[in-house]
């Protein structure tokens, strides 16, 4: 049930027959139809579809004004993030001509997608604290959303108590999308008094859209992808924007020689953009110019001074003439002109676009709100070592912050983000008084080999926390995602699931536990399947007194490409055969692929190496018949393997009892190699003594 929960592209109900013995995919069995033809189904699963709602809410009591929005509905690993904003609508207006009358004012046609609303008529900011997470048996759920009031004078937000309804599934009205998911409840106040009906119903799989235009000088380039085909689209739909990205003018006139200044920039937004109602379209502007006046590669200026209409965030710009440093730090575009090297180019212009948008400055990672500079001053090669992503923080940002946050023409830039409220995710964060540490053994990883990661959790309060006993994806607890350089993201966690009660213990203050795991697929396939910079997020989730609670930590790991024919040719046989993973994971001769794909992988100079302590190990243990062979399992180690310090510890294990004279024939550099990955283990540095003696 959890992965049809997790799934918008799953039917929202899954009809359950009484006399079947599943849900209705069962009933695809020949003896099975005619029972599901003849019986009426007894009851329905119903789960809410990610992506906006139209949502209205009726005043009880209040015949002139109702209150108009929406609702964001993001579905993620742990449930469901969601958050809504509501506008004043008057229900009625005034009509002088031909004669004077009152009439209906319409509300946003639901059929017509994600609705826009007035920036003054903004009300409040909805900070969801529960809603439907996976699915309901029933026709109801109750949500609560504390109602976080406007101030339009002081861009302030006052909380104005935790509201709740008790929702219901009804019929969507003939205006909405076929088949859309629709809702109906009364809210209820703090305290519990009737405020009238509140409706909500699915308009789009997106959860915010929004426009972007770009205009450019002819001599600049017009930066609209990365060169890899990664653009703008791309880009936001990661994070669930219908963003339509396109070009405009071609030719704008430079007014002062090729370096423009703010206000220039400034005044050309105005002359020269498409349209300029904010209040039926979030609308954003970027200039492609030669050169800037303020900086080098690009700059957000409608901000402080430079916002001469004091509209905030409308427009930025990026500059196509700057000249790349000719150092080893720009890697493979050192010397370039900023408009030629596609990659960079395209990534300050969405950076840029990120400010306007609401966003700052973000240095946890190689993602677009991190700067070019540091980026190109941090491990690998630039431009491949760019994160073509948002980081989890700032997309969260773009998915949740209030409208007024994010659409142009609204808060100013400049603003903490703690004076805005956000929804919370649906565990209880421990990142404060709990640390996740995600450390790559290796900075930089063939492909075609695993990536072996070390995770530390540390207890930085003054109280002793109950956590995991151990850190490892032979637990429930550990899940992860990992994002290619083109923001692919695949998903991983344990193999398999334990059913038994969770075994936990308890993490002194300042105390500190260690775990390692080896990633090479997921649910979705290979992890690592393309060369560049990847991201790994690791999400430790467990429960302390049945509340859900979570810790997350992540790092970058860059996959190099293959450095020859063979080693292409490895690498093809390990990321495409999935039962590599078993073989990795639980060994033993049964699985052919996979031992043809380990095979292959010990074959080629390049891999071999990071499989050696699979094989090893495939050696090294019994199987049916075949007895262990210590001998053999040392003899694939090879002369210096790569291990972590958990698969250190199982070559001790494997060569446990082996006699001194087949310990002695490992190459010095093998001992060397497992007293390094030993971390003081005393069994490991007995084995890697025997070895150096």
């Amino acid at each position: 049930m959890e992965n049809h929960a997790q799934n918008p592209d799953l039917p929202q109900e899954i009809i359950v027959d009484q006399r079947s013995d599943g849900p209705l995919s069962n009933l695809r069995r020949p003896e099975l139809q005619n029972n599901y033809q003849r019986f009426t189904p007894i009851f329905t699963i119903k789960s809410l579809k990610k992506g906006a709602y139209f949502m209205q809410w009726r005043p009880k009591g209040l015949f002139w004004t109702r209150y108009n929005g929406t609702m964001r509905i993001e579905r993620h690993g742990s449930g469901v993030t969601a958050s809504g904003d509501f506008y004043r609508h008057n229900a009625y207006t005034f009509k002088s001509w031909p004669t004077f009358q009152i009439v209906p004012n319409p509300d946003p046609s639901p059929s017509a997608g994600i609705p826009i609303f007035r920036r003054s008529n903004y009300e409040c900011y909805l900070r969801v604290t529960q809603i439907l997470e996976f699915y309901t048996f029933g026709n109801s759920f109750t949500m609560k959303f504390e109602k976080y009031d406007f101030d339009t004078a002081t861009n302030s937000w006052t909380n104005a108590g935790l509201h709740s309804a008790v929702m219901s599934f009804k019929t969507a009205p003939s205006s909405f999308p076929s088949g859309a998911t629709y809702l109906e409840g009364t809210l209820k106040s703090p305290s519990g008094v009737d405020l009238g009906t509140i409706t909500m119903g699915w308009v789009s799989k997106y959860l915010r859209k929004a426009s972007l235009e770009i205009d450019r000088v002819s001599a600049s380039e017009y930066p609209g992808s990365n060169g890899s085909g990664l653009d703008w689209k791309d880009v936001f739909k990661a994070v669930d924007w219908d963003l339509n990205a396109y070009q405009s003018d071609t030719n704008l006139t430079e007014p002062s020689g090729q370096s423009w200044s703010d206000a220039e920039l400034h005044s050309a937004m105005l002359a020269r953009r498409d349209s300029s109602d904010l209040d039926n379209e979030w609308r954003y502007h970027i200039l492609a110019v030669r050169r800037l006046d303020s900086t080098s590669r690009g700059i957000m200026y409608d901000a402080f001074s430079g916002d001469s209409n004091n509209i905030p965030r409308e427009g930025a710009a990026v500059s196509s003439h700057w000249t790349i440093p000719n150092t080893n730090t720009w890697g493979t575009v050192r010397g370039m002109r900023f408009g030629d090297a596609d990659a960079p180019y395209f990534r300050t212009a969405v950076h840029e676009l990120g400010h306007a948008l609401g966003l700052y400055h973000n240095t946890a990672d190689n993602g677009f709100m991190n700067t070019t500079g540091t980026i190109a001053s941090s491990p690998g090669t630039f431009p491949s070592n760019i994160q073509w992503s948002f980081n989890a923080a700032d997309a969260k940002r773009l998915r949740h912050m209030p409208d007024p946050w994010v659409r142009p023409g609204v808060i100013p830039f400049g603003s903490s983000y703690a004076s805005a409220p956000i929804s919370p995710t649906d565990a209880m964060d421990l990142g404060g008084p709990l640390e996740l540490r995600i450390e790559p053994l290796l900075d930089a990883v063939p492909i075609g080999a695993p990536v072996r990661v070390k995770m530390t959790l540390t207890n930085h309060s003054d109280s002793a926390i109950e956590v995991p006993d151990h850190l490892t994806l032979k637990s429930e607890h550990v899940t992860g995602i990992v994002s290619d350089p083109n923001q692919t993201r695949r998903s991983f966690r344990s193999l398999m699931r334990c059913i038994e009660e969770h075994e936990v213990t308890v993490l002194k203050p300042g105390a500190k536990m260690t775990g390692d795991m080896t990633l090479l697929r997921g649910l979705d396939g290979a992890l690592f399947s393309t060369p560049g910079l990847h991201n790994i997020a690791v999400n430790l989730s467990w429960e302390i007194s049945g509340i859900t609670v979570n810790v997350a930590g992540s790092n970058s790991v860059m996959i190099t490409p293959p450095v020859d024919d063979a080693h292409a040719v490895a690498a093809k046989a390990t990321l495409s055969e999935p039962d590599l993973l078993l073989t990795l994971a639980i060994g033993g001769d049964h699985l052919e692929e996979g031992i043809a794909a380990l095979d292959a992988a010990m074959a080629n100079s390049v891999l071999a190496p990071h499989f050696a302590i699979v094989k090893a190990k495939q050696a090294g243990r019994r199987f049916g018949k075949r007895k262990a062979s210590p001998s053999d399992a040392l003899k694939a180690l090879g002369s210096r393997p790569v291990l972590s310090q958990e698969e250190a510890n199982r070559v001790a294990e494997l060569l446990d009892g082996a006699p001194a004279t087949v310990l002695k024939k490992a190459p010095k550099t093998l001992g060397k190699a497992l007293a390094t990955a030993s971390d003081g283990n005393k069994s490991v540095k007995k084995i890697a003594d025997e070895m150096s003696a």
